[in-house]
């Protein structure tokens, strides 16, 4: 059945979840910007990182200019429900997060730089929601693919949690969990800011820096 809207800012249950579908929902070949595939194959030596900070067409934008990223990719993440649509995903009822595949080669930017620019590119305070857009979809999430980046999120949390509270902020909501499987993202949403320069982004950052390697 259908989450109701009143209840998108509660996760919902595995068994309350809509069902899915056995194949993926058509996506893009290729990368708009770069014009490299998003579904791969990604050339030897290159690693992922998973992030979720909000409505996904901002966060992509985060990433895709950042010198050493490959390719970058919108999809759903972190929830139940198979192969999912953006419209169930946005009833709540997928438990799904927004998030965005990067591709990157460690040899050009580290997962430091990566972490750093999830941070100080949203509010992690704010649980469900980034801004004016609430739900689910919405939270503040990082999900690794090894342990050294379990590792290298765990130990920033801290770090900019000091930093947030000097400035006044509240306690940092974001989830941090092993990668789970990332379900690409409609045609449409691929690289959208990209296709449409003039559209909409939710999300902005606290203004607040991230010493990721150096004391707090």
């Amino acid at each position: 059945m259908l989450f109701g809207l009143s209840r998108k800012s509660e996760m919902v249950t595995a068994e309350a979840a809509l069902p899915g579908r056995a194949t993926p929902i058509p996506t893009a070949d290729t990368h708009f910007l770069n014009g490299r595939p998003l579904k791969g194959p990604y050339p030897d030596g290159l690693e992922s990182a998973m992030y979720g900070l909000g409505c996904f067409w901002g966060v992509e934008r985060r990433f895709w200019g950042l010198d050493g990223v490959w390719v970058t990719a919108v999809g759903y993440a972190a929830g139940h429900t198979p192969n999912p649509t953006y419209q169930e995903v946005c009833t709540g009822a997928t438990g799904h997060n927004e998030v965005v595949l990067v591709v990157y080669d460690p040899a050009k930017v580290s997962y430091e730089t990566l972490l750093q620019t999830f941070w100080e590119g949203h509010d992690p305070t704010q649980g469900m929601r980034q801004g004016n857009d609430r739900g689910t979809q919405y939270r503040s999430g990082i999900y690794t693919y090894s342990p050294a980046q379990a590792a290298a999120a765990e130990g920033s949390k801290p770090v900019f949690q000091h930093r947030l509270q000097k400035a006044g902020y509240g306690a940092i909501t974001t989830e941090i969990l092993p990668a789970p499987e990332f379900y690409f993202a409609e045609d449409y949403h691929q690289q959208y800011l990209a296709k449409n320069p003039g559209g909409y982004c939710g999300i902005g950052g606290t203004g607040v820096t991230c010493p990721i390697g150096t004391p707090a």
